[in-house]
């Protein structure tokens, strides 16, 4: 009954800005903002995902493209991070336009496929257009300006982006707990109602689309700014995979689970890295099919699911009719 309390409080969100604010105490400061990141880049795929049904693909385009503007603006301005990260933002909303006006008409593996198209011509383009992006050299020393701060410490510059991540969070948290977060839902489950109710479900999918592509360039800016480099990895359908496997992790349709998802992930690279081991996909593959084989719910949404089935009563059974001898 006390867990089941302390899940509808702010007690568990209290904890997870605690264990963000510790995190690089604990954890190597560049793995901790990699978390952080990753958390974010999670939790916007999950808006998608888990809140309006549509698997994508094509996140890739967004983190990476915001990676490569918010490098660009950086380089080239002279304006502080926090600039450069708010551009790029606004960049991947201004990219998810089109590309999600083409894609929200579509559904299924057809919607997955098409993002997954989109994310690749950025691929293409970010790997042509050399002279703006580096092609394969990528974009390389980024700076970290901040008004004449020094932020070249991973620790202190995790704290200077962390402010953003928690944004980029609560946002993502005041969308799915709103109006137009229920509408979203209410598509998810039955977009024929929420058509009969008279909802136009391709202008909500559309603005769910362009919202969760901004959340993915908030982290991709700050992920550039902290390792100080922009890459094609950013902009490669690999990354887009990794951010699903990070929701399915943690639970689809719970957004703090991504976050879980995330630590679990980057932990489990960081240590196989480090230990010399080259092939994590073999690793991180099978944990990954014993996490969705075992937590069908993924590790939070399991959890939660169990603290709710302990925690709420059982109804009393009545007591039996007593029995009466019929007459003679």
């Amino acid at each position: 009954m006390i867990l089941s309390k302390l899940a509808g409080r702010p007690v568990l969100p209290a904890a997870g800005l605690l264990a963000a604010l510790v995190l690089p105490w604990f954890v190597y400061p560049p793995v901790a903002l990699d978390i952080a990141c990753w958390a974010l880049f999670a939790a916007a795929v999950d808006l998608l995902l888990g809140f309006t049904g549509l698997l994508s693909f094509g996140h890739a385009a967004f983190w990476g493209g915001s990676a490569y503007a918010t490098g660009l603006i950086a380089l080239h301005s002279g304006l502080p991070f926090p600039v450069a990260v708010l551009g790029g933002a606004v960049f991947a909303g201004v990219l998810a336009v089109p590309i999600g006006f083409l894609s929200v008409r579509l559904r299924g593996i057809y919607f997955a496929m098409v993002t997954l198209a989109f994310a690749q011509m950025v691929y293409f383009v970010a790997n042509q257009w050399r002279d703006a992006t580096g092609g394969e050299n990528g974009l390389q020393g980024i700076p970290r300006d901040f008004f004449g701060v020094d932020l070249s410490d991973p620790f202190f510059f995790y704290y200077a982006a962390l402010p953003f991540v928690l944004a980029g969070m609560f946002a993502a948290w005041r969308i799915v707990r709103s109006p137009f977060g229920r509408v979203l839902m209410s598509i998810r489950d039955n977009p024929n109602r929420a058509r009969a109710l008279g909802y136009s479900i391709d202008r909500y999918k559309l603005l769910a689309f362009v919202l969760s592509a901004s959340l993915s360039g908030l982290a991709g800016g700050l992920f550039t700014i902290g390792h100080g480099f922009a890459s094609l990895q950013g902009v490669y359908w690999t990354t887009s995979g990794q951010a699903v496997m990070m929701v399915v992790l943690g639970g689809i349709g719970t957004l703090w689970g991504g976050a879980i998802g995330a630590a679990l992930v980057v932990e489990l690279n960081d240590y196989l890295a480090t230990a010399g081991f080259e092939e994590t996909g073999i690793i991180t593959g099978t944990i990954f099919i014993l996490v969705v084989l075992l937590f069908r719910r993924g590790v939070w949404g399991t959890a939660r699911d169990l603290i709710k089935a302990r925690s709420t009563p059982k109804d009393p059974q009545p007591d039996p009719a007593p029995k009466v001898d019929a007459p003679v």
